[in-house]
């Protein structure tokens, strides 16, 4: 059984496809692609159509290249459906960017699933605690939140970075990690965002395309004769 979530960066970045099976009254659920906004809905029409007598839960990570706050969502629509039925809900295989996540979240990596309000947490015992716990949690997420994003924008802004990483190797006969190093001290010197810096030099090398700005084409040569020092 298969059930697919298609992203805004759909084309860019891989839309989710959550596979399921279950063998002997275990469930395995396996999402290929990114846990981002509109993953939970497809979580949960994945478990509506789950069959009667399930008794174990289980997601796979494997598959999963990406995950942003909305995937904190989908872990607690997979705990919310563990406690409903009363199942016990693990999940396997976290690594990369995913797990880089509940690392900073603060979740336990072998088990993130786990209830908040099983007992196994403290409790806040004062009204004012709760409050407190819970500015403190929107801080992290807000934070969370940002490195996401920027991490999102790494990977749309990777093609054109490769590319213009591959023309300076051609031009200055170095390799991809002194073409990495002169492009990101010219961002620096140029005070020019790296993939902006990475756009130019790429359109530069087009038939109608137009040489970089002379303030960029001058952090470019500077940088370029650092490496050959």
């Amino acid at each position: 059984m298969t059930s697919a979530a298609h992203t805004p960066l759909a084309g860019r970045l891989k839309a989710l496809v959550i596979e399921s099976r279950v063998e002997a009254g275990r469930a395995v659920l396996v999402p290929r692609g990114e846990l981002v906004h509109g993953a939970t809905d497809i979580l949960a029409k994945t478990l509506a159509e789950l069959p009667d007598g399930v008794h174990k839960l289980e997601l796979d990570m494997t598959g999963v290249i990406f995950m942003d706050t909305a995937g904190l969502e989908f872990l607690d629509t997979l705990g919310d459906y563990g406690r409903r039925h009363g199942i016990p809900v693990v999940t396997v295989n976290w690594d990369g960017q995913p797990l880089r996540i509940l690392e900073l979240v603060g979740l336990d990596t072998k088990d993130p699933v786990r209830a908040v309000d099983d007992g196994s947490a403290p409790r806040p015992s004062h009204p004012s605690a709760s409050s407190a716990v819970a500015v403190e949690r929107a801080e992290q997420l807000r934070h969370l939140q940002e490195e996401v994003d920027q991490l999102r924008q790494a990977i749309v802004s990777r093609p054109v970075i490769d590319q213009a990483r591959g023309i300076l190797m051609a031009t200055h006969a170095c390799t991809s990690d002194e073409a990495w190093t002169i492009l990101r001290e010219a961002s620096q010197l140029s005070n020019t965002k790296l993939r902006t810096v990475a756009a130019a030099v790429t359109a530069s090398t087009g038939s109608d395309g137009s040489p970089p700005p002379e303030e960029l084409r001058a952090a470019l040569r500077t940088a370029a004769a650092r490496r050959e020092r």
